[in-house]
Formats: structure tokens, sequence, C-alpha cells
């Protein structure tokens, strides 16, 4: 397994030794990325709760969109299977849900199950890029909240006439079972609270049901460990001692900027965009063996460890079922493990001040 320490190369015990002393001479620290299987997110909440960081995820944007809307007003939400299933009608919204793979599985069936089983599937999109395959299409010329603001508006009756939007608020409210199939974090706070609005409105007289899509970071799983954990979304910080949660204050881009942390671990074994606010930090990383950060030049102590699902098992956000799961590795055992790591560096610093 490779490792560097202030670009040289090293072996793991000179890392994690490394990495201790960083974090030991720490007195606001971040632990960033936590897109890793659940063993090592797991780890990484025990370091904080040691260390006194704050904990900030790759995908925090979608998953406080998502979160955001929720804590205020709710959500009507179904699963992939039972899209796949049973929608008869699909609106897709926004750019984003056009490569996303429930999407293809939708659109290649056909309704199996429910009241519209049997029936042709009928794809209506607000947002669309160029050339995608929908049945019926609207614009968002004006941004993707005021588009769904204005078809809730058809939906509900307080705007009529011939429009292209009135005839998309029409298809959805004849519709058997619709999903609406949108990305949280294309959508943004506003945009899902709007949405899940439409979906409550269209549900006084026809099942219709959102369908976000996870972001692809882990943050599903994350935000479940999280609330077994602490009882509070994943953005918390363990500065005072326990668990505070704050998705402004705990936002590790803000807190960077601001200068109110002052070193920092990238935990990533799946890939995920490396935040430039990183290589500003005395930071340590520990990344997937062979992925594009598995470099000297990530941080100044980088560990390369174990994938999983390749190298490693693990507990991962599976989309598909729309739970987590366990899954299994698929080739050679990997030397390190994330978990492994961060329990060493949390076995040497409690050795550390203990002596």
């Amino acid at each position: 397994m490779a490792a560097w320490v202030k670009g040289g190369a090293a072996d793991a015990d000179a890392a994690v030794a490394a990495a201790i002393a960083l974090l030991a001479a720490a007195k606001a620290p971040v632990i960033a990325g936590l897109c890793a299987e659940l063993s090592a997110v797991r780890a990484a909440y025990r370091l904080a709760g040691r260390i006194g960081a704050s904990l900030d995820l790759a995908g925090a944007a979608g998953t406080y969109a998502e979160l955001g809307s929720l804590s205020r007003s709710g959500a009507m939400t179904t699963t992939p299977a039972e899209a796949v299933g049973r929608a008869e009608t699909v609106l897709v919204v926004g750019r984003a849900p056009w490569a996303a793979p429930v999407l293809a599985a939708i659109t290649a069936s056909k309704p199996t199950r429910g009241v519209a089983a049997g029936a042709e599937r009928a794809v209506l999109s607000l947002g669309a890029p160029e050339g995608a395959a929908a049945h019926l299409a609207c614009p968002a010329d004006h941004g993707l909240p005021v588009a769904l603001g204005r078809l809730r508006a058809f939906a509900k009756g307080h705007l009529a006439g011939a429009d292209p939007y009135g005839d998309l608020a029409k298809r959805l409210s004849a519709s058997r079972f619709g999903v609406v199939l949108y990305d949280p974090a294309e959508l943004g706070e506003l945009g899902v609270e709007i949405l899940q609005g439409l979906v409550r409105d269209l549900n006084e007289s026809v099942r219709v049901f959102a369908l976000p899509l996870a972001d692809g970071f882990q943050g599903r799983a994350v935000t479940q460990l999280a609330a077994w954990t602490t009882g509070q979304a994943p953005r918390v910080g363990f500065g005072r001692g326990v668990a505070e949660h704050d998705p402004w204050r705990f936002d590790a881009a803000r807190q960077a900027a601001a200068g109110e942390i002052d070193a920092a671990l990238w935990l990533s074994t799946l890939p995920a965009p490396r935040p430039d606010w990183l290589g500003a930090l005395p930071s340590v990383a520990i990344v997937g063996e062979a992925s594009a950060d598995a470099r000297p030049e990530t941080a100044e102590v980088v560990i390369a460890v174990g994938v999983p699902g390749e190298s490693v098992g693990g507990v991962l956000w599976d989309d598909t079922r729309g739970v987590v799961g366990y899954r299994a590795p698929t080739g050679a055992a990997a030397a390190l493990t994330a978990a492994g790591v961060i329990e060493a560096i949390l076995s040497g610093l409690t050795a550390k001040e203990a002596a």
C-alpha cells in the first residue's frame, strides 16, 4: 500500500505517526469528504469526538437541499424499484437525471405492478437538455425553482390557459401513478421545497411521488450513520465536547475561507471531488488505492487504502434498492483499510494524550 509524508514515500507506520503529530498539533481540525464505507465513517466520528473536530461531507449540497426542505414541510417519496414497477407518468426535472441509471431503467420498461400495469409509460420533462427523449417537454428559462412554481400554479388552478406548463400539469393530474425524478443538488433547497409542494398538491386527487437521486458520494449512508451516532445530520462539531449540528457553521469550505480551521483529514476511499481549500491547510488524506488522489501532492500526509467493493468489503449506499447494504470485495484483499488507519490514528492520539 502506498503512503507519502511531505512528498516523500513512507511506510504505513511512518505515515500514521505523521498524521498523529499533525492532528495532535491542531486546535480546530475538520474531517471532510466521508465518501467511504460506513466502518470508516464510524471511525471518523469517533476520531472527531476525541480531537474536537467538525465533520462535513462531499455531497453536502444535495444532502442539505433535501434535509432543509424535509425539516420544514416533509416529503412524499418513493423508491427506485417502485418507480420502475409502477410509474405510468414520470416527470424528469432538470438536466442531471437524464444521466441516471434509474431513468434508463424506467424508460426501458413498462409498469408491471399496480393500477398502471401494462400501460405505456409517459416521460415528461422540465428543463431537460437538448435531445432528451421526452413525450412532452417544457423549458425552464428562468431557472428550475421558478419553473416548478409556475407548474405548481397550473396544477393548483391558480393559472389557466393554453400553455406548455398547463399541458404538463394536466398530464400529471391524470396519472394513475406518477413519479417526479430530480437531483436535489441541481434544484437547491428552494427548488426541492417547491417540488415537494407540487407533489402534495397533486396527491389531493392522484398518486404522485417524488424520487430524489442520491448524491453519488455516500451522502445518504452518512446521513443515516450520523443520525444513529449523534442524533443529528452530518454537519456536526465536537469542539465543546458534544455533537452540535449547524449546517452553516460546520460547512468546511466556509470554515476554511474564514480561517476557522487549522488542519484537515480528507476521507475518500471512493471517488469524490477534492476541495481546493484542502491544499491551504496542514492535511491528511486517506484515499482509495489507485485513485487519482493517491499521490504525494494531495496532502501533507497521504495514505492509500483498500477500496470498498473492490479490495475490501464495506457497507455502502445501494441506490437500486434505496438502502445501505454490504458490498463484498471482488479482488485481492488490501493490506490497509480506512477504518483501520483511522483507529490507529485514534489510538496514537489517545496514547499521546495519556503520556
